[in-house]
């Protein structure tokens, strides 16, 4: 299987007639890409951001106090990236260093493997922990990108030595491809699981598990294939304190060295603002849909899967693009598609409704038993029940109890005061419940109460029929944050006139985001492959992964302070200048005077050993 996939990608490929060990180094470096992206692409954008919220929810509402700060899933979630990714900024550059010196950098990608896949893996377990499932999921999920990030380190300091200076563009993009198609493949598999289980628990946790197989299984691939790169005059050995005395020190000399390399920084202070506006958007592009835009859990993983899927050939088409028109103005294309795609963001929003049939729990009039039957939508009838909450602050799972004997809602198995399905689930309508001998008062109490709420509800036939209410903090509610006047203005000028709904706007990111991604990640990899000194790639690569760790620390972290200040969609529209701005940067970097840097730095590197 491997062999057939290897010949795959090298169809419409320039690295022609390689010899077998070299074409065989270059597919198992695309076949690590192809084994984490299943993280990346099931567990990060697809399944976490839609079974983390739901578990988030029942434990705690619509938001959770930390800090003594009123948090949404969201929030927490940016939060944890930005935690994890900050970690292994710090670590980074000394682990560089030492691997630039010593013969290390596959042992410490197979380590940080096992970390990340590990931590994948044992996700899986989360509803084991009943109520606390939302934070064994959160820990589990940072285990998990320390190994991601960490092990990137390692991988992509392999770049620069598996081709030359004008291989570099199709090796890096042919891996990006391998990864877009493997994490789209296994996104297929999980999607068949779980819809043809209704999404069952099981089902949700063998998609984890799965998750963390598929990366260390494709790994063992990259391990077996991809030789330990060479290291020139090997150094010794050294303990603990030691090494973490010279690998200080050797990175105090690395950034003193900033004005032998001006092109080389200015790049990495380009990275750091540009791979942080793209990681923050694809990071949370899940939970933004799930959170403001409304969209269920099978939206979002068809959207992703046209992410993964026009994103393998777009990988492929910039690498035309940069043969063509050089690899720093194809990725400055991309970057300012990135830009247009964060403000298109904000114009995405729900339609309102209109039909009966759009609301979350539904009221319909039934002649024959003379009673109303309520429907409830996955969202409604995801409710939980907590009986710890502040009087003062409108609590979700209170007011669900409150009303409990007219919604079909789960309730605390320990509240014995209130019956789970009190009225009785019918079994060929397994979301309705008939309420005999509930009054029309009752009703229309129930949908005043909707005001402060994330549901909607309608009433259709009897007396009530035409009644409905619409909660402050649904989806298609509009008009409270700062940047409401944007989407309220797409919303009646161009996705109503079209008839757009909110799922087909989301498609229309999703084909947008594949295409970027396609021709950003890889070329700004190899960018950078093309103008750091091969002597030192770890070492800068080091560097490269810290900047890429900060930005990704920073990226989530002001989402999250402008979520939390503002809202969501501030948020977004915060992260569109920090693209711009890398943008701006990045076309005043001289990759042809960088290259030059470079090169003086090998021959120099290469002298002092030879003397020595």
């Amino acid at each position: 299987m491997a062999d057939l996939i290897t010949r795959l990608f090298s169809l419409g490929s320039k690295l022609k007639n390689l010899p077998d060990d070299k074409e065989k180094a270059i597919s198992g470096y695309g076949f690590y890409d192809w084994g984490k992206s299943a993280f990346e692409c099931s567990v990060t954008l697809a399944i976490i951001p839609v079974w983390y919220t739901v578990l988030f929810l029942k434990a705690n509402g619509l938001t959770v106090s930390l800090f003594s700060q009123s948090m949404t899933a969201d929030a927490v979630l940016s939060l944890v990236v930005a935690i994890s990714t900050l970690s292994v900024a710090i670590i980074s550059p000394p682990l560089g260093v030492i691997a630039d010196r010593r013969l290390v950098k596959m042992r410490w990608l197979k380590i940080l493997t096992i970390v990340g896949a590990g931590g994948t893996f044992l996700i899986a377990f989360a509803p084991l922990f009943g109520n606390a499932s939302w934070i064994w999921i959160m820990v589990m999920y940072f285990v998990a990108n320390v190994g991601l990030n960490g092990a990137g380190v390692f991988y992509n300091a392999l770049l620069p030595h598996l081709g030359e200076q004008d291989e570099l563009d199709d090796i890096s993009n042919r891996a990006f491809a391998y990864g877009y198609l493997g994490g789209g493949l296994l996104l297929v598999i999980h999607l068949v699981v779980l819809m043809s289980t209704d999404f069952a628990d099981w089902a949700i946790q063998f998609s984890m598990a799965t998750a963390g197989i598929w990366w260390y299984g494709f790994a063992l691939i990259t391990f077996a294939w991809v030789p330990e790169p060479p290291v020139e005059n090997e150094m010794e050995k050294l303990k603990f304190r030691d090494a973490a005395r010279f690998a200080i020190g050797e990175v105090s000399q690395t950034l003193k060295d900033y004005k032998d390399f001006p092109h080389l920084f200015l790049y990495m202070l380009a990275y750091f603002l540009f791979i942080d506006g793209i990681n923050t958007v694809t990071a949370l592009a899940g939970v933004y849909g799930t959170t403001v835009l409304g969209i269920g859990f099978t939206g979002l993983i068809i959207a992703l899967l046209v992410v993964q899927f026009i994103a393998a050939p777009s990988a492929i088409l910039f690498t035309k693009i940069a043969e063509r028109k050089g690899t720093k103005q194809a990725l400055m294309i991309s970057i300012s598609g990135w830009v247009v795609l964060c403000f298109a963001g904000l114009c995405f929003a729900p339609l309102e409704l209109e039909t009966h049939e759009e609301y979350d729990i539904l009221y319909e009039w039934n002649d024959e038993d003379n009673a109303y039957s309520v429907y409830v939508s996955w969202s409604a009838n995801d409710l939980a029940q907590k009986l710890d909450y502040e009087d003062d602050e409108f609590n979700e799972q209170a007011w669900a109890k409150e009303w409990s004997y007219i919604l079909p809602t789960k309730v605390n198995e320990d509240d014995e005061d209130i019956l789970e399905w009190s009225w009785g689930v019918d079994e060929d309508e397994p979301n309705m419940i008939k309420l005999i001998g509930i009054s029309n008062e009752n009703i229309t109490s129930f949908l005043s109460s909707i005001d402060n709420t994330r549901f909607s509800a309608s009433v259709l036939g009897g007396e009530l029929g035409g009644e409905a209410n619409v909660g402050e903090d649904h989806p298609t509610n509009l008009g409270d944050g700062v940047l409401d006047s944007i989407p309220i203005w797409a919303r009646d000028n161009v996705w109503k006139p079209l008839g757009m709904g909110v799922f087909l706007q989301f498609i229309v990111l999703g084909c947008f985001m594949g295409t970027l991604l396609g021709g950003s990640q890889g070329l700004a990899r190899s960018l950078f492959g093309q103008i750091v000194p091969e002597t030192r790639s770890t070492e800068f690569y080091s560097f490269l992964g810290f900047f890429n760790k900060v930005a990704a620390f920073v990226g989530p972290t002001l989402y999250f302070f402008m979520t939390v200040i503002y809202d969501s969609r501030a948020g977004i529209f915060s992260i569109a200048f920090l693209l711009l701005l890398g943008a701006i940067l990045l076309y005043r970097v001289d990759i042809e005077a960088g290259k030059k840097d470079a090169k003086a730095e090998d021959i120099r590197i290469r002298k002092l050993l030879e003397e020595s």
